[in-house]
């Protein structure tokens, strides 16, 4: 793995270059934001957050580390992996982007394994302090870590190879700029039967699934697009709590609901992902 710093960062204040002076990012005007002495730096001013604490909670992050350290969405870390490499296949230098990061999961099983002899950036972004801040503890050394908003990305323009948007929200017009030309956009969204088992024990019914083609962004071009189905066995409370904790479900379902999945011993599960990439035009 040949990791290299990340630089093509931005003033979210006025959108200019910005350049690491010692432990500062600071801009032509002077803006200034301090690394962390965890190693993240916060690019999202006051003006740009809708609430005090945005983004996922201390416990939702918590909760989605344990998960994902048990390794039950490994497969899909592993196919990200692969469409990566294949994209990066005979380029000096590949920068990457997670937009909606997270406390870092996806990015540091991409860096385990990147090949040796290519140069790779990486950059993990997130609204949420309390995932940024998981993620910079795991892995500072592996990755920018960056507190800031997919509306309004802290990147310079046309910079990136790929952006990734796993589960997220995507920004398709902020992720057209800051990609070069050729960049590739993948997008991990849910299936119509993902987490279905979980969802019957904690809804009464279910609405029909709407399966209906995804509309190709403005400024990018359909690439190719594949499903990953598998089935994983949680047992015991905790990570059946841990996988509902770090979904919206958890605030969606009644208090029966969330008290039927807490009685739960063990539960098997279908993932259920589509995997869909776009191109830059």
């Amino acid at each position: 793995m040949s990791i290299t710093p990340f630089q093509p960062l931005t003033c979210p204040l006025d959108g200019e270059p910005l350049y690491l002076e010692g432990n500062t990012w600071r801009c032509a005007a002077r803006h200034a934001f301090d690394v962390a002495r965890q190693g993240y730096v916060n690019l999202l001013p006051v003006q740009q957050k809708r609430s005090t604490d945005p983004g996922d909670s201390k416990p939702m992050v918590a909760a989605r580390q344990r998960f994902l350290a048990a390794g039950h969405y490994r497969p899909i870390a592993e196919s990200v992996s692969e469409i990566l490499q294949r994209h990066a296949h005979g380029q000096e230098a590949y920068h990457c982007l997670d937009a909606g990061c997270g406390e870092g999961y996806y990015l540091r099983e991409l860096a385990g394994r990147w090949p040796a002899e290519q140069s790779l950036a990486l950059m993990g972004l997130d609204i949420s302090k309390w995932a940024v801040l998981a993620a910079a503890k795991q892995g500072a050394e592996t990755c920018r870590w960056v507190v800031g908003s997919n509306a309004q990305l802290p990147v310079q323009s046309a910079t990136l190879d790929s952006v990734l948007c796993l589960f997220g929200f995507p920004v398709h017009a902020e992720f057209a700029r800051v990609l070069k030309p050729g960049g590739q956009l993948l997008q991990v969204e849910a299936g119509p039967e993902h987490l279905r088992e979980l969802r019957e024990v904690i809804y009464p019914t279910l609405k029909p699934a709407r399966d209906k083609p995804p509309e190709v962004p403005t400024g990018f071009v359909a690439h190719s697009a594949h499903e990953l189905r598998y089935v994983v066995t949680l047992k015991g409370a905790e990570p059946i709590g841990d996988l509902l904790a770090m979904t919206p479900h958890l605030y969606r379902a009644s208090a029966e609901g969330r008290e039927r999945a807490a009685n739960l011993e063990a539960l098997s599960l279908t993932v259920d992902t589509r995997l869909i990439v776009w191109e830059r035009v």
